[in-house]
């Protein structure tokens, strides 16, 4: 049987093993920040940003409008007030938020206020998502920046970060997607229904009509 005097060191130590636990994982969530962007059809924002060193994961899904738990259909049906939105989780230590905006901005049409490329309606306009005056004013200051390089106006608002949905799973990795779909191309995997429909949307002909060498992700 354990004596008090015994007791107390072992107490001790199973007390700074779960504070350094509790402070290691502490450490770990502070280590992943998140930037909510849109940009027109999510599997393409979430396939560009997935290449990206230090991003951890891109989830696509709908936000800034005020229906609960809106679905696909109802989102591209139109009157959800939702954008098809990713939410970018990466590594401050390893990629910038300052980087990744660049990056968005160079990725889309941002000059375009009624959708993005054959995509066509308000939830696929592009957008970024704010939670607090600093990412705002970083978020500005990579407004002002790619207006400068572009030369044209840029309609991209900066917008204040509400709730996320995340979009139903077929939804998310699609662009690497096995599964068997049946589309305008015929029953293809989905890698290859997202490719051809890239392709035939334009994007990344128009990104690089916009941007030429600047452009990150053509080609993807």
């Amino acid at each position: 049987m354990l004596k008090l005097g015994n007791l107390k060191p072992l107490l001790l130590t199973v007390a700074i093993l779960i504070g350094l636990a509790v402070q290691g994982s502490r450490a770990h969530a502070a280590g992943v920040e998140v930037l909510t962007v849109a940009g027109g059809c999510f599997w393409c924002v979430e396939a560009d940003f997935e290449k990206v060193k230090g991003v951890r994961e891109a989830i696509s899904g709908y936000t800034g409008g005020k229906s609960t738990n809106p679905t696909y259909k109802q989102v591209s049906r139109g009157g959800t007030g939702h954008y098809e939105a990713v939410q970018i989780r990466f590594d401050p230590e390893i990629v910038s938020r300052e980087a990744l905006l660049d990056m968005f901005f160079r990725s889309v049409d941002p000059t375009d206020a009624d959708g993005q490329f054959c995509d066509r309606g308000d939830s696929y306009r592009t957008a970024i998502f704010v939670s607090n005056p600093a990412e705002r004013a970083l978020s500005e200051a990579a407004t002002a920046e790619a207006q400068t390089a572009l030369g044209q106006k840029i309609v991209t608002p900066i917008l204040t970060a509400g709730k996320f949905y995340k979009a139903e799973s077929y939804h998310q990795d699609y662009y690497k997607g096995s599964n068997i779909v049946l589309t305008r191309f015929g029953p293809v995997t989905q890698s290859k229904a997202y490719k051809k429909y890239r392709a035939a949307c334009g994007r990344d002909k128009r990104v690089k009509q916009l941007w030429s060498k600047a452009a990150p992700f053509t080609g993807g």
